[in-house]
């Protein structure tokens, strides 16, 4: 087999003759180049390759998946003779199916190489601008990476996708000292196609550095309120995924979503819009067609506080009777508002700017509580000082039902796009 399109056509083929009815296969092929600063010290360059092959096979309503990293013949071999087996032992579920054919594609976006010197420049230009600008905190480590991935999907009904990618990302995570007293851990990080910038002007990481040096001394949050709470897009990224959960798979087929029977109804305070864009060029860490053989679409989720669609895949669709998405979900955009952030900040005489949660997934009903990390206290709007462990309870469903605002300023993380979100009627308890 010269070429991955004739491996994949070959693994379809072979499934077949061993009797599958309906067979897919999906190839994966990532190398990596990674730049790393340990202890604020430039570490280690090196490249990774990660390879995977996903099949699938499909026998009288029977499913078998197996995933290998091994591409030679025999390795091969042998997982088809296991995914045919799987098939065979598993129970019948007319909900599996691979989807009908499409027109044949091939997807590009990013670079097809890295600029290494570059990678370099700006990682090492990054350490001294940090040790310079907040000579209190202290990074832990830092990564700066460029992925060129191609993903090959066939099924045996006839979809024929290629997609290529090259794409930068870069993560760091950092603490701030001052004798005994640290802050508590944080992290910001960002995907992007081009090094177009210096690395602390993506994403929120400069804003995060330069907080992290106010939290080493904190406070606790007087008393305990019902009341306001901004929501900063680095927080936010967590809501969002628990809202989108009720919207998923697990949720809808078990019945236990908030939003099962809420299609074309109002969920949301009428200035929430949010988006799965995957082929957005607003979005830089994208994809072009999903595991199950579709070619992604953009959606919107919610369109003006109106839930538009479910984050169901083919199988989802298929076992609950319900519209499937033209997407996987992901790459979100949540549209601005029309209020500074400011602004908003000035509107609270008492309330908590939440800058990271720690919980627990929300329960069937919406109620979620957890940990305040990271985050402020405001008073007599302004944002104050920093707070310690301090608790918050509120209900999901409710909580996206009272948003009061919704700020103008959005932070690009290459792989989503958030604002800043004032919300109402959650608890907030000091220690």
């Amino acid at each position: 087999m010269k070429t991955d399109r004739e491996l994949v056509k070959y693994c379809i083929e072979r499934m077949l003759q061993k009797g599958a009815e309906k067979a897919q296969c999906y190839l994966k092929y990532n190398k990596k180049h990674e730049l790393n600063v340990d202890a604020g010290e430039m570490k280690l360059l090196r490249t990774n390759f990660d390879t995977s092959i996903l099949f699938k096979a499909i026998i009288n309503d029977q499913k078998g998946d197996l995933k290998i990293n091994k591409m030679d013949k025999d390795s091969l071999d042998s997982a088809i003779d296991q995914v045919i087996e799987l098939a065979r032992s598993s129970r019948p579920d007319k909900a599996n199916d691979i989807a009908d054919k499409q027109p044949p594609k091939e997807f590009t976006a990013g670079r097809e190489k890295p600029d290494l010197d570059l990678m370099y420049d700006r990682l090492h230009d990054f350490v001294l601008y940090e040790k310079e600008h907040y000579p209190q905190t202290m990074i832990e480590q830092s990564i700066i990476d460029f992925t060129q991935s191609n993903i090959l999907i066939q099924n045996s009904n006839g979809v024929d996708f290629e997609g290529n990618r090259g794409l930068y990302s870069f993560s760091v995570m950092f603490t701030s000292k001052e004798g005994e007293k640290a802050s508590s851990f944080n992290y910001s990080g960002c995907s992007m196609k081009e090094l177009a910038h210096p690395l602390h002007e993506y994403a929120s990481v400069d804003m995060l550095l330069g907080q992290s040096s106010q939290q080493i001394h904190t406070s606790a949050f007087p008393g305990k309120m019902v009341g306001d709470v901004i929501i900063t897009p680095d927080c936010l990224s967590s809501f969002i995924y628990y809202i989108t959960a009720y919207l998923s798979d697990y949720s809808l087929i078990s019945g236990s979503s908030i939003y099962k029977d809420k299609l074309d109804e109002k969920i949301a305070n009428e200035i929430l819009t949010l988006h799965s864009y995957p082929r957005s060029p607003e979005i830089a860490k994208n994809y072009f067609f999903t595991r199950d053989g579709f070619e992604a679409q953009n959606m919107t989720i919610i369109d003006k506080g109106v839930l538009k669609s479910f984050l169901l895949s083919q199988y989802g669709a298929n076992k609950t009777g319900k519209p499937k998405a033209v997407n996987s979900g992901g790459c979100y955009i949540v549209e601005p508002g029309t209020t500074a952030f400011e602004d908003m900040v000035s509107s609270i005489d008492k309330g908590l700017l939440l800058c990271r949660f720690s919980g627990g997934n929300p329960s069937d009903n919406g109620d979620f509580s957890g940990v305040a990390k990271n985050s402020y206290l405001i008073e007599n709007g302004k944002i104050s000082k920093p707070v310690n462990e301090t608790m918050i309870a509120g209900n999901l469903a409710e909580m996206i039902k009272n948003i009061a605002n919704i700020s103008k300023e959005r932070i690009d993380y290459g792989s989503e796009i958030y604002p800043w979100i004032h919300v109402k009627g959650i608890t907030v308890s000091g220690k």
